[in-house]
């Protein structure tokens, strides 16, 4: 299955209704977090949990999108000297996994520059990668990096924050070819107890400007809010509150997979269809 296909299967309206879903469900985690072979199995639960899209973070030293949560993530797996080659290797593990679920890798311009766009682009897409989110490239910066990922056909993702003007709307949906990511808040990632405002009058904002689909996600955290948001969302990202769980599992314990999995299980049981 070709990366397009994954992408556009993810959101596909017939495929979730038939899985008994009114949104795809999208989980973030951090690569190699708290080691690369459990990071493998936690995919693996993921993956058997109904996700439908994994986002999966590649472990930088700066990581300006994230907060508490997430940064430990990535110090984690950077103190056990995981580097883009080990991610990308990750990938090829999961595929054999699954080779419909879509990947897509939430990661930082610096990453892809230093290995040369085109030679970054080619492995993810080898490696089984459908598309990339590159927190820190605007639009309007990265026309080569819109080109060459074009050329080889892996879909980019953009996000559309609550600060962002109408007017840029536009911009961002013309550079996008996976989906757009909305931040339902200012800041950073994190779990919190409240629901942002004003996210349904800002999706509408984006569907004047694009047809591709439109996930939420920052601040989601339990299912309650995943239900809620998944009325009007093409998709629904759930990430501190998943990474969070992942510090204490181990490939070599036992311990803590059962719990896992139940918590999993119930935060993608908020898309489903109500009767």
């Amino acid at each position: 299955m070709s990366d397009s296909d994954r992408i556009a299967r993810a959101f596909d309206a017939e495929r979730l209704k038939a899985a008994g879903k009114k949104s795809a469900f999208v989980s973030y985690t951090c690569a190699g977090d708290p080691d690369l072979e459990t990071s493998v199995e936690i995919y693996r639960h993921l993956i058997e949990s109904g996700v439908d899209v994994l986002e999966i973070g590649v472990p930088f030293s700066d990581p300006l999108a994230d907060g508490p949560t997430n940064q430990r993530a990535a110090e984690r797996a950077l103190a056990n000297g995981v580097t883009s080659a080990d991610v990308f290797a990750l990938v090829r593990k999961v595929r054999e996994i699954s080779d419909e679920v879509a990947i897509v890798f939430y990661t930082y311009f610096n990453l892809v520059f230093s290995r040369g766009i085109e030679n970054y682009v080619l492995e993810a897409k080898a490696a089984g990668v459908d598309g990339l989110l590159v927190l820190d490239l605007p639009p309007e910066e990265g026309a080569d990096y819109l080109e060459i990922c074009k050329k080889h056909d892996l879909k980019t993702v953009f996000i559309v924050a609550p600060t962002t003007p109408k007017s840029r709307i536009p911009l961002i949906a013309d550079a996008a070819t996976g989906f757009i990511y909305y931040v339902s808040r200012e800041g950073v990632t994190g779990e919190r107890t409240d629901m942002a405002e004003g996210v349904e009058e800002a999706l509408s904002a984006i569907r004047e400007q694009t047809e591709l689909p439109t996930v939420v996600g920052f601040g989601i955290s339990d299912p309650s809010q995943v239900r809620q948001t998944a009325q009007w969302a093409s998709g629904v990202v759930v990430g501190s509150a998943i990474v969070k769980r992942c510090a204490d599992l181990s490939v070599n314990s036992t311990e803590g997979w059962s719990d896992f999995s139940g918590f999993l299980r119930d935060m993608v049981a908020g898309c489903t269809i109500e009767s």
